[in-house]
């Protein structure tokens, strides 16, 4: 046995371990849906390690994700639903399904035809799964992040001819979303599920505009919050610190603003 398959053993004994009848009680208290929220942790920290280039980190944060797929997999067996080793199994048959021009006899040059080739393949196990998956929507994920399945929404819908025309037509429909959403703003007295419903329609046409400029909408919202933060320290340094920040006008807050802008 490898060293490298030995460690992989390692980790899935100890999570059997920390899951048996003498475990961690906390291990053993754990519940599919209590551990989604570090798994979402987790996928989060992985993200900032690499954004950070921080080597050392996403080898520890490559770990911990680990860690989530051991758990659930190991909760998985605990009930008799599947193993770990059939989790693999299903994917090495997968990634070989997938992958007709390395495992087969097909021809994929560049990562464009990698592409089509991938998605016909998906098209096609879809397809065959449609017995049990009627609807368009039905396998895209709702317990996953906003972002995500709001943009994997457009997607599908964008495959049968349900979408926008180009970005410059959904430029238009954020200006008409951000309309209703002020004329919502304005009723007195403000309806909360209202103003929630039209700010949920912004949000999902703006990430509809970002799948046709081909850009990643949780990433560019990470970018944007690292500027963010990025441009507040400065204000804060501007100033000595988040006290002095405090007490500022908000006249005094812009000027202060508009220079961190202008230093980064």
């Amino acid at each position: 046995m490898s060293s490298r398959t030995e460690a992989l053993a390692e980790a899935i004994a100890i999570m059997a371990r920390l899951r048996g009848p003498k475990g961690c009680p906390w291990d053993r208290a754990q519940t599919f849906e209590s551990i989604k929220r570090h798994t979402l942790e987790e996928t989060y920290e992985v993200f900032d390690a690499i954004d950070r280039r921080a080597w050392a980190d996403l080898k520890d944060e490559l770990g911990d994700l680990l860690l989530q797929v051991l758990f659930y997999a190991q909760m998985a067996e605990d009930q008799g639903f599947f193993t770990i080793e059939e989790v693999a199994a299903n994917l090495n048959a997968k990634l070989i399904r997938r992958h007709p021009h390395i495992f087969a006899e097909a021809v994929a040059e560049t990562p464009e035809d990698v592409k089509q080739s991938w998605d016909a393949i998906k098209r096609q196990e879809k397809m065959a799964a449609a017995a049990t998956r009627p609807r368009l929507l039905d396998d895209v994920p709702r317990h996953q992040p906003g972002l995500l399945e709001a943009a994997k929404l457009g997607k599908r819908a964008s495959s049968v001819g349900f979408d926008w025309p180009d970005a410059e037509g959904l430029l238009a429909k954020i200006r008409e979303e951000t309309a209703e959403l002020e004329a919502e703003m304005a009723r007195a007295p403000r309806d909360r599920a209202a103003l929630e419903s039209e700010f949920g329609d912004l949000l999902f046409t703006a990430v509809q505009l970002a799948r046709h400029l081909e850009l990643e909408p949780e990433f560019a919202l990470r970018a944007a919050n690292a500027k963010f933060r990025k441009r507040f320290n400065i204000m804060e340094d501007l100033v000595g610190s988040a006290e002095a920040v405090r007490g500022k006008s908000p006249e005094e807050l812009d000027r202060l603003w508009r220079e961190a802008k202008a230093a980064l």
